[in-house]
């Protein structure tokens, strides 16, 4: 390292993707500092995934009990003590982030300095007004929900994601606005918790259309009221509650409002322009494939880039700008390789993808085959006395190989682990249809899908 850099690599944010280019920057041998002027961790151990999971776990649990399919085992759930599981929720977090963080630092060698970082010029970066000279520098700040395009909503008191896990008392009434992945999270974890549930928006807008149907029965079953329309407007009522307006007019009203209609990138402490560092309309970060800014000392990784919001994406692509922002001229340039990318909705049962919807197949040229298997005929759904679920195979017609997998099923992400094998082992319909599957688990539906483009007529158990 030279003499006038005080590390190699700065990495401003202590998240997943910060934690990932820290790791693989002292894989290299590289000196690195983490800069966090927040809370360590970031948004998936403090505010997203481990907090959120928790409580839907503890959600789900109240819930299979009132929802009980199994005679002569009576189980019953009374009223819920939202103080204590969001305590015990804390505890949780400040467990994970002791053991997976601030000792993986230790672990590896490198500090994580406590700070306001901000650039001064497209070569410096100051933390509380101090200088801290790097070789190369990744932004790793991630991004914050979005509040914006709802009339009056600044003069009520909303909740996003990030709050509603604070409180200490279950609303008898819960507005959500926004069906994508964390309305649908949020709006079943307060309805099994016991509260009364609408959701304004379009549920699961990028779910396969068959799934979507049966997301809504779901929710239909669970109680919780979709209206499948934009909210416009926002006000409070002489009651005390609040009313959300749609576009055609109707109006719901709850005793709270949770707002789930997105997620924007906030840099601007950063002082980026002074980096000549380019963001888009929401603030992300703009980066080529291989993490890079429009600054070539500056690469960005994770949400603050406007990439996939997964911790896993997060990770891979703070790994990538790490390698990158250190290589030696000449070297090839890394990138993050998302096929067979998989997610999953935790709402129960889970909604979840790998790869390609049949949409996005027949978009990039695919003549596509499709299967969809009902979880009727699935024997794990059927000894656990829950059927609610599909499993959609995505294949192209001309050569078999599987593009994409799409489920609603209890489990339904474990699945995506198997699937993301397959699609990216390039493996044909009749490659999962001759490979082993466990019975009786939930991943024997790969299997049994995969067989329905031999022959749609049913089968025995094994068969």
């Amino acid at each position: 390292m030279s003499a006038e850099y005080d590390v190699d690599l700065a990495v401003i944010g202590s998240g997943g993707a910060a934690m990932a280019a820290g790791i693989a920057a002292r894989k290299a041998d590289a000196r690195v500092v983490l800069v966090e002027r927040g809370a360590l961790g970031g948004t998936c151990v403090n505010v997203g995934c481990v907090p959120s999971k928790t409580l839907l776990a503890a959600a789900g649990t109240r819930h299979g009990a009132l929802t009980n399919p199994f005679d002569g085992v009576p189980t019953s759930a009374g009223a819920v003590d939202l103080g204590a599981l969001v305590a015990q929720k804390g505890e949780l977090i400040d467990r994970l982030k002791q053991h997976k963080y601030a000792e993986v630092a230790d672990a590896w060698g490198f500090p994580v300095i406590s700070g306001k970082a901000r650039f001064t010029d497209q070569d410096t970066l100051e933390v509380d007004g101090k200088p801290l000279r790097a070789r190369a520098y990744v932004i790793a700040t991630g991004s914050q929900p979005t509040v914006r395009g709802i009339d009056g909503i600044e003069d009520v008191d909303y909740l996003t994601s990030t709050t509603a896990m604070e409180l200490s008392e279950v609303p008898e009434s819960l507005v959500v606005i926004g069906g994508g992945y964390v309305g649908m999270e949020q709006a079943q974890l307060f309805a099994h918790l016991g509260a009364r549930v609408t959701v304004v928006g379009r549920l699961a807008p990028h779910a396969e259309p068959e799934l979507r149907e049966v997301m809504a029965g779901v929710f239909a079953d669970d109680g919780i009221t979709v209206v499948a329309e934009h909210a416009t407007g926002v006000d409070a009522t002489e009651d005390g509650n609040v009313r959300v307006i749609t576009t055609s007019g109707e109006q719901v009203s709850a005793e709270r409002v949770l707002v789930a209609t997105g997620r924007h990138s906030d840099t601007s402490a950063l002082d980026l322009a002074a980096a000549g560092v380019d963001t888009d309309e929401r603030g992300f970060v703009v980066i080529d494939a291989h993490q890079a800014t429009s600054n070539p000392r500056v690469y960005a990784a994770g949400d603050v880039a406007g990439t996939p919001q997964y911790v896993y994406v997060a990770a891979d692509s703070g790994r990538v700008a790490a390698a990158n922002a250190l290589a030696d001229d000449g070297t090839e340039p890394k990138s993050v390789d998302y096929t067979g990318l998989p997610a999953v909705v935790f709402t129960r049962p889970q909604l979840a993808s790998a790869g390609l919807t049949e949409d996005e197949a027949l978009k990039q040229g695919h003549e596509c085959a499709c299967r969809i298997l009902a979880l009727e005929d699935v024997p794990r759904a059927l000894v656990n006395h829950d059927i609610r679920g599909a499993l959609k195979l995505v294949a192209d017609a001309s050569t078999g190989k599987v593009l994409g997998v799409h489920a609603v099923a209890d489990g339904a992400g474990e699945i995506m682990l198997a699937a993301t094998y397959a699609i990216k082992a390039k493996m044909t319909v009749d490659d999962l249809a001759d490979t082993w599957a466990p019975y009786l688990t939930m991943a024997e539906s790969l299997r049994i899908a995969a067989g329905l483009f031999r022959n749609e007529l049913p089968t025995s158990c094994c068969a």
